[in-house]
This record gives structure tokens, sequence and C-alpha cells, in this order.
């Protein structure tokens, strides 16, 4: 097949076709930014303590034009760089979302193209160069932005240091590495979603659930707060063999792959809470709204993981930002009213800089969650308008047959959020308990004084969160209902 051939056929189709190509390039440049921006973190230099003949420890030269702390030390930069690439995450899930965009009209047009001859191969490299290419046109899109930013973000503090890193730019390869990595993964999503049109281009495939999800994704959450506890790096720091080191990174990729573990375990557990939910609202329900809806999360319960994983993996992250937030207050209060006990003189010499940058680097980290909230919302809302359109010539027929659109979108109220709930409720708590698993107490001791205070959840900046994420998506189910107002009208019945 040509290479003109194949570019026709991949950008061919209707006006939903077109939508698609345009949110997945948008959703593409806007992760390329954040992992554009990653990489230029990543590449500073210089930073690292060393110390001075003199007996004081000073940072090497290399980072000092920055006026934030978190780009001048080299041990606080992958913090940042962590957060810009969480920040990525949600982007990337909408960039999935928006690939499914019109999924039904395009399985029949790729079904089309090999009932008229194409081979298997062909309709797999057509479904995957359109989704590609929607990506790479979003990652050069996204690069352009980036290079704007740091000429419109080139600005000096009254010192005359550099607010951010736009002196800087990354590696050759790294930059290559991030404007690859959307296009990649829409092709490879574009290829899983075409794989049955490539089975059997009719379309017609029998499943058959004989049981549902299983509390599974319980075990990676406990395994993620054990491989996060310090109990489990120090048992672990014992394994070295006598006279022999283990890396120093170590416990950073322990704790690391807890998180992710958690995260995994709380999105892939919403299809169990799904499930459990309709088979109970299938049980006890009464009334068409609980009927329908125990039905829907019952024929598809892993629907809720992949429209809202986004949205909870922020919400985990959010907590447990929020349970350090909680750890650091009580630290800095302890060590406070320490040095009051022990020295009164020396406590009121003591600044509250320190103080004040560590709390101000949390308020950039949750700035960065709220983001990823607005985000995976996003992703959310053109889910369920998918799931919508795709379904509309069912909800014609039901409004046909007597059923009352109310009835509907209450459906779809109780759908989406029977599931989200309870969800939610797990995000926070798992997040929290991240930090909760490391100390719960802050002890400090001398010779002469032992003082421990009680580290507090933050049940308030919880609540907010949580209200925050349920505030977001209250507003994605009213744009739903319009859509669904659309979808109920009778001429949606006609075959097209």
């Amino acid at each position: 097949m040509r290479a003109g051939t194949l570019v026709r056929l991949s950008l061919a189709g209707n006006r939903t076709d077109r939508m698609r190509t345009a949110l997945t390039a948008g959703s593409a440049a806007l992760g390329a930014v954040a992992l554009l921006a990653a990489a230029t973190v990543a590449s500073i230099h210089g930073g690292a303590s060393i110390d001075a003949p003199t007996g004081l420890r000073t940072l090497s030269p290399g980072s000092d034009q920055y006026a934030s702390a978190l780009l001048v030390e080299q041990g606080l930069r992958p913090g940042v760089i962590f957060a810009l690439i969480m920040l990525a995450l949600p982007v990337l899930a909408l960039a999935g979302q928006c690939i499914r965009l019109g999924a039904p009209a395009r399985d029949r047009r790729l079904a089309a193209l090999r009932l008229a001859g194409a081979t298997p191969g062909q309709t797999v490299v057509i479904a995957g160069a359109e989704t590609a290419a929607a990506g790479l046109l979003g990652s050069i899109a996204g690069f352009g932005v980036y290079l704007v930013l740091r000429v419109v973000l080139d600005r000096r503090n009254g010192d005359g240091k550099l607010l951010l890193p736009t002196d800087v730019r990354p590696n050759t390869l790294i930059l290559i590495v991030a404007l690859l990595i959307v296009p990649v993964l829409a092709g490879l999503i574009g290829l899983l979603l075409m794989r049955r049109v490539v089975i059997t281009p009719l379309g017609v495939v029998r499943r058959l659930r004989e049981d549902g999800p299983q509390p599974w994704p319980g075990v990676l959450i406990v395994l993620g707060l054990v491989l996060f506890a310090p109990r489990t790096l120090q048992k672990i720091l014992h394994l070295a063999p006598e006279g022999g080191r283990l890396p120093d990174w170590l416990p950073l990729l322990l704790m690391g792959v807890g998180v992710l573990l958690v995260m995994i375990g709380v999105v892939a557990g919403t299809g169990w809470i799904s499930y459990t939910a309709g088979r109970l609202l299938r049980r006890y329900g009464r009334g068409p709204v609980a009927l329908l809806s125990g039905a829907r999360l019952m024929a598809d319960p892993w629907n809720g993981s992949r429209t809202i994983g986004a949205l909870l993996a922020a919400v985990v992250f959010g907590a447990g930002t929020l349970g350090l937030r909680a750890d650091l207050a009580t630290d800095f209060a302890a060590q406070r009213r320490f040095d009051e006990l022990i020295d009164p003189a020396s406590a009121a010499l003591n600044s509250a800089q320190d103080t004040a940058f560590y709390f101000g680097a949390i308020r950039l980290v949750m700035v960065a969650v709220t983001i990823a909230l607005v985000v995976a919302a996003g992703g959310v809302l053109v889910a369920l308008a998918e799931g919508i359109v795709a379904r509309r010539r069912t909800f014609a027929a039901m409004t046909a047959g007597g059923v009352p659109q109310a009835k509907l979108g209450a459906t779809l109220f109780v759908v989406t959020f029977v599931p989200l709930l309870p969800a939610l409720l797990l995000a926070l708590v798992c997040g929290v308990s991240l930090m909760r698993s490391m100390r719960t107490e802050v002890v400090v001791t001398d010779d002469t004084l032992t003082l421990a205070l009680p580290i507090p959840v933050p049940i308030g900046s919880l609540a907010l969160l949580g209200a925050g994420a349920v505030l977001a998506m209250l507003l994605v189910v009213g744009a739903g209902m319009l859509v669904l107002r659309s979808s109920t009208d009778l001429e949606e019945m006609r075959a097209s």
C-alpha cells in the first residue's frame, strides 16, 4: 500500500472522526509540554552537596543561577520531575479516551475496507496510522508551544536569578523520546481497539461473563503499602552481604513501586466495586433506574476503571501529598516545642524560612494535582459523551417505548456516582495511608528530654480534595445530560 493511499484512508471519516483527531492532537500537545518540562528540569547540572575544605557543606556550581531551591539543589529536582510526569499521566489518559471517540463508526469503516479486500495487516496499519498521525501532530504542536513558553517565561527576579530553567535544553535523544511517547502510545491503543475488526470484519463477537471481577486489587494495595513502609526498607537493607552495600537508589525505587502498586490497585479495584454495586442494585433495587443501573454496571464493570482511572490516580497522589504536609507540620511543631522547652532563647532565633519553603513546594504540587483533576475530568467527559453517542439508537428506542428522559438521566447519574464515591473514598484512604505507613507520630529526643507528638489525619483537607473531585464529576455528568437529551431524539432510530 502506498504512503499517499495510507494517509488518505487514515484521515477519511465524518465529523466525529475529525473531532477525534483534533482532541487527540490537543491532548498529545499538553502531554508533550509536560514531558518536555520534566526533561528540561532533568537537564540542569550542578547543585550536588559537597564538603568544602573549611568543613562546611556547599553546593556544586552549575545551578546557582535559579531563584528556586527546587531547581538549585540536586536532591530536590527529582521531586519536581516526578510531579511533572504525574501531571502528564492524566493528559495521556485523556488522549486514550479521545482515541475511543467515534469507535463504532470507525469499526464499520475499517470493516468495510476488510470486506473490500484489505488484508488484516493493511487494516492494522491504517488503524494505527490514523491515531499515531494525530498524536504526532499534537506532539509537534506541543513542541512549538514549549519553544514559545521558553521565550515568554524567561523572567528574572530582583536579584537577577531565573525563575524557570529557560537557559537549558534537553538532550536531543531525550527530546525525541518525549515527543514520540504520545504518538507511539496512540498507535498502540488504536491497534488494541481495532483487534476485533481485524479478526472478523463483521464485528460479530460473542462474550460470556461467568464470574465478575475479583477483589485481587486489594492485594496490590496492601503490597504497595508494605513496600512503602520504612520497616520493609530496613529489612531489605539488612539483606546486603557483610561488608557490602546495596545501591542508594534502591529505597527510592521500592517507594516508587509501592506508590505505583497502590494506584493500580485503586484503579483496578473500581471494576470490583462497580460489579458488586450492580449486583446489590439488581437484588435490592426497586424501580427502573435501579434495575437499569445495576444491569449496566454488571454488564461492563471495567468501564469505571477505564474512565475515572486517571482521576483516582490524581486523588491518591494528592492525598499522599496532604499526608506529607501534615507530617511536616507536626515535625516543625514538635521541633519548635522541643527547642522552647530546652532553650527558649535559641528557639526565638529560629527562622520560618525553611518551613515556608517546604510548604510552598507542597502548594505547587497541589496545584499540579488540581490541574491533573481538571484534565482527568475532561477525559471522563469525552468517554461519557462517546458512550452515550455509541448507544444513541438504544436510548432513542427506549424513549419511543415509553421510558422518560428523566429516568435515563437518573440512570446515567447512578451509573457514574455509585462506583465513583466508594472508589474515591478508597483513593483518599490509600493516599494518606502511604504517608502514615512511615510514621504516625514525631519523636524528638536527647539525653534529658523526649517529646512525642501524634501526626493528625488531615480530614478537612482530604474532604476538600474529595469534594473537588465530586464537583468536577457533577459538571461532567451535567454536560453528559445535554448529550443524552439530543441522543434520545426519535430521529436517531433511523438507519444511517
